[in-house]
This record gives C-alpha cells, sequence and structure tokens, in this order.
C-alpha cells in the first residue's frame, strides 16, 4: 500500500462528495429562477429518455421565470410535460409555439421549512458518505500496519491527515448547507 496514493484517493473522493452535494443542493427551489432548478428533468424524445439540458436550453431571464428554449420544436409538448409531470418541482409550465415559460411562483413559509428539512436530509446523506469515505481510509492503515508496511510513528501521522480532510470537507458541506438554508429562508 502506497500511503502517499491513499491520502490523494481519499482527498479525490472526498472532493467529489462535496461536488455531489453541491449539486445536490442547486436543485433546490428557493423562490427564484435558476436553470439548475430543471437538472433533474428528465424528457422523452426520439423514443429515448434524455436529460433537458441535452433537447433545450435553459436561461432565466427574470428572477422569477425560466425560458426554455428547445433545439427542435417539435419537442415542445414532450418537455413541457416532463416538467408538469415532475412532482418535485410544482411548477406548470406554458409554451408559445418556439419557447416555454415557466413562472416560479414565490415559496410559502411552510415549502421553506420543508426544503430547509430536505436539505438537512442531504446533509446527513452526504456526512454518511464522509464518514463511509474515512471508514475506508482508517481500514487501509490498519492492514497496511499490521502488514508491517507502515510503522507506528507513520499510521498516526496518515490518520491525523485524513481526520484533518474530513474535518475539512466537514466544514465545508455545513457551510453550504446553511449557505442554502439562508437563501431558502430569504424572504
Amino acid at each position: 500500500m502506497d500511503p502517499v496514493k491513499l491520502l490523494t484517493d481519499t482527498k479525490q473522493k472526498l472532493s467529489q462528495s462535496l461536488e455531489r452535494f453541491e449539486n445536490s443542493l442547486k436543485t433546490l427551489r428557493t423562490g427564484r429562477a435558476n436553470a439548475s432548478m430543471l437538472e433533474s428533468v428528465v424528457v422523452e424524445v426520439y423514443g429515448i429518455m434524455m436529460p433537458l439540458n441535452q433537447v433545450a436550453s435553459v436561461t432565466a431571464p427574470e428572477a422569477q421565470l425560466l425560458q426554455i428554449t428547445p433545439f427542435d420544436p417539435n419537442n415542445l409538448g414532450a418537455i413541457s410535460m416532463a416538467i408538469r409531470n415532475n412532482p418535485t418541482l410544482g411548477l406548470n409550465p406554458a409554451d408559445d409555439g418556439r419557447v416555454i415559460r415557466v413562472p416560479i411562483p414565490p415559496l410559502n413559509e411552510e415549502r421553506r421549512r420543508e426544503l430547509a428539512k430536505q436539505i438537512g436530509s442531504k446533509q446527513e446523506e452526504h456526512m454518511i458518505t464522509v464518514r463511509n469515505i474515512r471508514r475506508e481510509a482508517m481500514n487501509d492503515i490498519e492492514t497496511a500496519k499490521k502488514n508491517k508496511e507502515l510503522g507506528e510513528d507513520e499510521a498516526k501521522r496518515y490518520i491525523k491527515q485524513i481526520e484533518e480532510l474530513i474535518n475539512e470537507t466537514h466544514l465545508k458541506i455545513e457551510k453550504a448547507s446553511k449557505a442554502k438554508e439562508v437563501e431558502i429562508m430569504t424572504v
């Protein structure tokens, strides 16, 4: 086992986990229009399921409006239906034959609290992922120690470095969660 490779692998896994967490936060509605809100929408076109961003461009020309311009105008109905039928969005698109406009209704207090709870559950899911990454790294160090590939002092040093990486990632996840919660709760 190469301890330096273990550290870089752990660092890479943690940064990927943090990136996935931040991307999952982007999909939550905040009351303001944001093109990333529709990243989870999958549209059936040409007989296959495709992500919305592969069949249309999504822009936010106003704070309360998303505008979707399909690459092929024949897909207007399928895109509208995919957005309308997505229960997590709760949006009602309208098309004029060329573009689809999706008004973003303001969030009420109850919905804001629900979204804040969703942030908490997403945060906990990613904290579990981080703990699993930590456990894997610690097991690898323990195995290397048992196989006499690492000395006691060396193992302690690597464990300390991994703990620092884990704590750093925890702080970044908490900071991103708090920032998104403030954004959601702001009227």
